[in-house]
């Protein structure tokens, strides 16, 4: 796996690899991570990929954060961990 680049954002870590004929963007969050992968076929280049991580993207991505967080706070409650 090759690291191509890290993406500012003000609220998460963003890591662009390439592996295997895809491109996986790594989100990160506190102990959190999303990561999507997206077929080189599907795009021209890595700015392609930029592209994707528009406004709307990235605020979905965000409350998916909050909706782990309330996940996993939820099962350690549940048990009484």
């Amino acid at each position: 796996m090759r690291q191509l680049a890290n993406i500012p954002h003000p609220e998460v870590n963003i890591t662009l690899f390439s592996w295997n004929g895809k491109y996986l963007i790594k989100l990160e969050k506190g102990p959190f991570e999303q990561t999507y992968k997206v077929s080189e076929m599907d795009v021209t280049s890595d700015e392609d990929i930029r592209m994707l991580l528009d406004e709307e993207f990235m605020q979905a991505a965000v409350a998916r954060f909050r909706h782990m967080h309330t996940d996993l706070q939820a099962a350690f409650d549940r048990n009484g961990i």
